[in-house]
């Protein structure tokens, strides 16, 4: 099999180190190699050069650095414990582009990934792809290892190409960003460079290294770039300083002429504020009496009392109701009682069902054996635990994977044999007024950009499955303001709101593609009232493994219309399909209830996979909102206490020339529960999509509800993830 020129490179270099280095080590098993400061590329390292140390696994960190040769801010995630990915904004200085600042804004990601952990006498070893995706200021590749000398002192050594070889890659001055760069991976001549750490405490890490970084940019067009003085010597020192336990700032100085500073903050999902939460205790397990004690009630001649059912269904209800749930709906006979339960509260579904099973322990008559707890979700039944009612008295306070293997999981039918709706579920209205933030970030033209203001939310609830939603918005302040996209051949000049909407032929780029997304800032900046939504939803699941969704109205605040879907997802299953179609039209910019001239017909079939730690992939092939057509994948990874990070990345048939800077739509979302930081428990969440290009192609319809993530909270992979919980 012939390799390719990259594969014998990598060949050539990394892995015979790593087996030379392997082959040195013993089998004694070693503490991770964690982090003991942050470099100013925004991971672990030295100063300027990389270290094979990790963070702990699922830590999201952002670090800001400044200097003379620039700013830099940097988030990090830990996706593995052996990968770490870094997305990073930085202001580079002594370089002009069309603005003529003497800077430009750059945007750039790097992977690492651990080949080996220390153990004995063999250093950890890493492999690394520095500005991968960038216009390549600082693109370079590594080998570096790591060694811990003595318990303060860590030594490591590496080879750089590119960047950190002193070697800047030529930067093309019409590429639209954005690809990887594999053509010049590990190519151009290597140099070494190392660096020392001390420990000298608990807190203060002091960090001398050798560098090969001259902070050159080189660019095709002939332009050659100093960034700043050029460093006097390869040598840089730093101190850092660590506070709170997830904080760190940082001195440095650059070949011995420019100093520097930065700040960074860890935070690792499973260190919360509040490790075990401040909600209160749930009710204990009501063992059932002798049934000498109660012979009626063991005998089951209650169940032909015709006041009993209503009786104990408002007694659970109202005992539910204290928990944060809704009891929905119930089904009981003299051995069997089924409750079909709205989770309101708890981030985990297990916790839920583990408090529905303690009260229903204390409020069902001896005679009942078999519990059935039926999750819903917008008023659709998703899946059943059955669990022996003695088996709940037996294992309370053992641990939660006992009560999980005398439990069943299955499909949920629609309707069951005897159900009776609860009085007063239905309708049911809620609503809101609270503050909203909108940001910006990673924005190579405007930096971060900000508005807030409030927002009215509301929801009517009409029958199962049957929802009317919607929300207001009033701007207070913001620096997010009202313009037309980029005027074509004059970059960082835009058309005008009055300029663009007199004129309808602008809604359709010079290359022919619609202006579906990169004049999102025309819907921002309005002072009045606006209508982010108004939908009418309707849920239903026409058979045990199926799911449907009817969205019409006001979808989000740039179109409205018709928007359908159907899910196949097995609750024992860690595979589902998914289809959706959409009918939309693009709204006024006043977000309304006008509507513009553009619609289109746009949609999609989805591919849903579960693994293990956490991890969903997610495929979509389909048709986009500017008619072109494609795939988007996505990876989402999912702790137990509800933090969700991921990336997705879409390419369509738009050539990078028509798709604009940045070839091809990609971005990262991060969710956070609240409850992480206040401690009580609650199922609301703070949202982001970092994504720093508002382009036309590979673009989506914002719609809220989509199935997946509402049906899978109790399925198989979710819910046994978060079974820990069942006993709290």
């Amino acid at each position: 099999m012939r390799r390719s020129p990259l594969i014998r490179r990598l060949m050539a270099t990394t892995l015979p180190v790593a087996l030379v280095l392997g082959s040195a080590g013993t089998t004694a098993v070693a503490d991770p190699l964690y982090a003991r400061n942050m470099s100013t590329y925004g991971l672990a390292g030295g100063i300027d050069t990389p270290t094979a140390e990790t963070l702990p696994d699922g830590t999201l960190g952002a670090t800001v650095s400044w200097s003379d040769y620039g700013r830099r801010s940097s988030v990090v995630f830990q996706a593995l414990p052996k990968l770490t990915a870094v997305l990073r904004y930085s202001r580079v200085e002594g370089i002009n582009d069309y603005r003529n600042d003497g800077y430009i804004s750059d945007r750039s990601a790097d992977l690492r990934w651990q080949v080996l952990d220390e153990q004995g006498w063999r250093p950890a070893v890493a492999v690394g792809l520095q500005d991968f995706l960038g216009t390549g200021v600082y693109s370079g590749e590594y080998i570096v290892a790591t060694r811990t000398v003595t318990p303060s002192v860590r030594v490591s050594a590496g080879l750089g190409w590119g960047a950190l070889a002193g070697k800047p890659r030529t930067i093309d001055s019409n590429d639209e960003g954005g690809t990887p760069n594999l053509d010049q991976w590990f190519r151009g001549g290597a140099r070494p460079f190392a660096s020392v750490s001390w420990q000298v405490n608990d807190r203060l890490n002091l960090v001398a290294e050798y560098s090969n970084n001259d902070y050159i940019a080189k660019y095709s067009n002939g332009a050659v770039f100093q960034q700043g003085e050029e460093p006097d010597s390869n040598l840089n020192l730093a101190a850092f300083y660590r506070f709170g336990g997830n904080y760190e700032v940082g001195l440095y100085t650059i070949g011995g002429n420019t100093f520097g500073a930065q700040f960074s903050i860890a935070l690792n999902q499973r260190e919360a504020t509040y490790p075990s939460g401040l909600e209160k205790a749930p009710a204990p397990v009501r063992p059932r009496p002798a049934p000498q004690a109660d012979p009626e009630g063991w005998s089951g001649s209650w169940a032909q009392d015709p006041t009993a059912q209503p009786a104990i269904q408002t007694a659970l209800g109202d005992a539910m109701r204290k928990e944060g749930q809704t009891l929905e709906s119930m089904a009981l006979t003299a051995n069997r009682a089924e409750v079909r339960l709205r989770n309101g509260r708890y981030i985990s579904q297990a916790e839920a069902i583990g408090r529905t099973a303690r009260l229903m322990t204390r409020a069902l008559p001896p005679s009942v054996e078999t519990f059935v707890i039926t999750s819903t979700a917008d008023g659709v039944p998703t899946s059943s635990v059955t669990v022996r009612r003695s088996d709940v008295e037996r294992l309370e306070n053992t641990e939660a994977g006992q009560i999980a293997a005398a439990s069943a999981l299955s499909d949920a039918p629609a309707g069951a044999p005897g159900l009776v709706r609860s009085e007063g579920v239905y309708p049911r209205f809620r609503w809101s007024i609270k503050p909203y933030v909108d940001l910006g970030i990673f924005s190579a033209e405007d930096g971060v950009t900000h508005e807030v203001g409030a927002e009215a939310r509301a929801s009517y609830e009409i029958a199962p499955g049957l929802i009317l939603t919607g929300a207001l918005r009033q701007r207070a302040f913001g620096n997010i303001d009202q313009r037309g996209p980029g005027i074509p051949g004059r970059r960082g000049e835009h058309y005008t709101p009055g300029e663009y909407e007199a004129n309808p032929a602008l809604e359709t780029t010079p290359q022919g593609v619609p202006r579906v997304r990169s004049d999102t800032r025309m819907y921002t900046g309005n002072n009045d009232l606006v209508i982010p939504e108004l939908t009418l939803g309707w849920y239903a699941k026409p058979a045990p493994a199926v799911y449907t969704r009817v969205t019409a109205g006001l979808l989000e605040r740039a179109y409205g219309g018709v928007s359908t879907e159907v899910l196949w997802k097995p609750a024992n299953s860690a595979f589902a399909l998914g289809a959706e179609i959409n009918r939309v039209k693009k709204r006024d910019f006043d977000q309304l209830f006008d509507f513009r001239d553009y619609e289109v017909t746009m949609g999609h079939v989805s591919a849903y996979y579960e693994f293990a730690q956490g991890f969903t992939a997610q495929l979509d092939v389909g048709k986009y909102l500017a008619g072109d057509k494609g795939a988007t994948v996505t990876l989402t990874r999912e702790f137990a206490n509800g933090w969700r990070i991921g990336a997705y990345a879409t390419k369509t048939d738009l050539s990078a020339e028509e798709f604009g800077e940045g070839s091809f739509d990609k971005g990262v979302t991060l969710s956070i529960p609240l409850g992480w930081v206040t401690g009580q428990p609650s199922r609301e969440r703070v949202s982001a999509d970092l994504r720093s290009l508002s382009r036309d192609g590979g673009a989506q319809l914002n719609v809220r509800d989509r199935l997946y993530d509402h049906v899978r909270d109790s399925h198989s992979v979710k819910l046994y993830e978060g079974w820990g919980r069942f006993w709290r």
